[in-house]
């Protein structure tokens, strides 16, 4: 029975005891305590997907803070993302249309609440070095200016690094822990503690969102660890395993989308110029189960120069090299090896080839979308899009403004992403245990229902069968799960749900992504469309039954699922409409969103 290796103990017993029960009932409820003593309705299976966002900063971000929002903290976060009105940075009122399940505020690390300290003239801070002369730039009217230069020349190593001291840091991460535990509801709606660590060495963007599994009771533990203690991934990986061993607790971190990496968010070597080890491979994948694929700064699913016969790879495409916007090289050939280290279709190819070299793979990852707002406003939505920081909030005139004072025309942001996340329930627990086995998908904003199940025995007429949930996990493996070595010449069969939004377009078609390592080393990718809309019938629903015709069982492959709806228009074409203007000609005025299901990886050696 191919029982893929990331099936918890827990799924296989409840899907074995549901099959002795002749799979009467696949959602039957059991109850289950969670850390707080709330008793939750279970499923035996995961049958539910949960919607929300791990990425979004309040003004205890120092950026947010500093480029306009100095009043919506991560309270005002999760009471948005609960479907409640909150008052904008702006002024307008902000509501969504429907309610996030789960949020994280995951504000920056780096100077945490040191700006709201200074606006709330908190003494500890006052007190500290750093604290009495940065509120005398301010109270002496010299104003932001010369923070703003102080805090750049910290955070990327020129000046040496001043922070404020332990106790401030801890009673501000107290405050955002307090903060969580009181808006999170176990089977309602749930908060995640955590943060971002900002690692941007040379400018170039290696961000990470921290992740904590527990409450206050382990994560008070622990203080954040940011990149002015150390910018190298290595370095946070080695926290986050000192916090497990000591709190016994559990935590993990989530790269973010590398399109302004400078090609080394899936690089060839360690930040020290190492070469990779079978140790790194293992320590990275053990850390970072997923990867956030699309976000507000642009889409890094794949690139149209590494992806030339993917029609659909040019979406939402950034094209800088890193966050700093260093001038692209003028050799082709080097642009197309440094955005191989900025693609996530790239980082999955790699990774195939360091399973063969290393026996174990560092970009092993499944897919998430998350907003990066830093308006508190976790929107991914087109028709009601909040921008990144206050300057590209709603407005008439933010066609003409610049993100948060940078250098990019804010007609190039991109109103995404969200994360669906298959669980038993809505708890902390049981949505950081899916992440964890990569069981979740990444959507550019639209709530697509997206299910996919792999398996060497599947065939056509299990995609209508009772027990779908159950006869999938059972015979095969859930996305972000790993098949057995193949015998007997079998290939691999895939059963493929998508739904709908109902508040979005209609579903265009559902495609397959395959990647590959040949024999000989050659790293290969090649795109199935499995189903397409049926023009009379319309798009609601769509179903795949598919076996790969190119299976080869000594090549390891991965596998995804993209789902894409009919084309719709873009913020920019609501914007226009709600203002009455008229666009320039190089702002986009539709796109086509879609879904990304996290891989299911063959691994022929396993």
């Amino acid at each position: 029975m191919p029982i893929g290796e990331n099936l918890p103990v827990w799924m296989l017993a409840s899907v074995l005891v549901f099959t002795l029960a002749s799979c009467q009932n696949p959602a039957a409820d059991e109850q289950s305590t969670t850390d707080s003593g709330d008793r939750v309705a279970m499923t035996d299976v995961p049958e539910r997907v949960f919607w929300g966002d791990l990425h979004v900063h309040s003004n205890l971000s120092f950026d947010s803070n500093s480029f306009g929002n100095q009043h919506l903290g991560p309270e005002d976060a999760y009471r948005f993302a609960r479907g409640e009105e909150v008052v904008a940075s702006g002024g307008k009122r902000a509501k969504l249309s429907r309610p996030l399940d789960f949020l994280m505020v995951a504000d920056h690390a780096e100077y945490l609440g040191v700006l709201t300290a200074l606006q709330d003239e908190n003494e500890g801070l006052l007190s500290t070095p750093l604290g009495k002369r940065w509120n005398e730039y301010l109270s002496g009217g010299d104003g932001m200016g010369p923070i703003m230069d102080e805090y750049v020349a910290m955070v990327t190593g020129v000046q040496p690094v001043e922070v404020p001291d332990k106790s401030f840091n801890k009673s501000v991460w107290r405050h955002v822990i307090d903060l969580a535990e009181q808006f999170n509801s176990p089977g309602k709606f749930t908060a995640f503690a955590g943060y971002e660590w900002t690692s941007m060495p040379g400018g170039r963007n290696l961000h990470r969102v921290v992740v904590f599994k527990d409450g206050p009771e382990k994560t008070k533990e622990t203080i954040p660890f940011s990149a002015l203690d150390s910018d190298d991934p290595e370095d946070l990986w080695a926290y986050l395993a000192q916090y497990e061993q000591s709190t016994k607790g559990s935590v993990l971190a989530i790269a973010h989308n590398g399109n302004l990496s400078g090609g080394i968010m899936f690089d060839d070597q360690t930040l020290d110029g190492n070469p990779l080890t079978a140790e790194y491979a293992k320590t990275r994948s053990r850390w970072e189960p997923v990867y956030e694929v699309t976000q507000v700064k642009g889409d890094g699913e794949a690139h149209p120069l590494l992806s030339a016969d993917d029609k659909f790879a040019d979406f939402e495409t950034w094209d800088e090299t890193d966050i700093s916007l260093t001038p692209k090289p003028d050799d082709p050939n080097r642009v197309r090896e440094m955005l191989k280290g900025e693609y996530a279709r790239s980082g999955l190819k790699k990774g195939l080839k360091y399973d063969d070299e290393l026996g174990a793979n560092p970009y092993q990852f499944g897919l998430i979308g998350s907003t990066d707002s830093h308006t508190a406003l976790a929107t991914a939505d087109d028709n009601n899009f909040w921008g990144k920081f206050k300057d590209s909030e709603q407005s008439s005139t933010r066609l003409n403004s610049k993100m948060g004072g940078a250098l990019w025309p804010n007609g190039k942001l991109t109103a995404s992403g969200y994360t669906g996340v298959w669980a038993r329930a809505n708890t902390r627990a049981e949505l950081f245990d899916a992440i964890q086995r990569r069981e979740v998908y990444a959507t550019t904003g639209p709530r697509i229902t997206l299910r996919v199940f792999a398996g060497w025995s599947f065939g056509q007429d299990d995609l209508t069968a009772k027990n779908f949930a159950a006869k999938g996990y059972i015979e095969g493996v859930p996305m972000g799960g790993l098949l057995e070595k193949a015998t007997g010449g079998k290939i691999p069969r895939f059963l493929i749900k998508a739904l709908k939004d109902p508040e979005s377009a209609d579903l265009e078609r559902v495609q397959i992504i395959k990647g590959w390592r040949q024999s000989d080393g050659t790293l290969r990718e090649r795109i199935y469309d499995v189903v397409l809309a049926d023009q009379t019938s319309g798009g609601a629903q769509l179903s795949a039954y598919w076996a790969d015709p190119s299976f080869d069982a000594n090549e390891g492959a991965f596998y995804y699922i993209r789902v894409l709806e009919a084309p719709s228009k873009r913020w920019t074409t609501y914007d226009a409409e709600r203002y009455g203007l008229k666009l320039p000609p190089n702002v986009p005025r539709l796109n086509q969103e879609r879904a990304y299901s996290s891989p299911i990886w063959y691994r022929p050696n396993s």
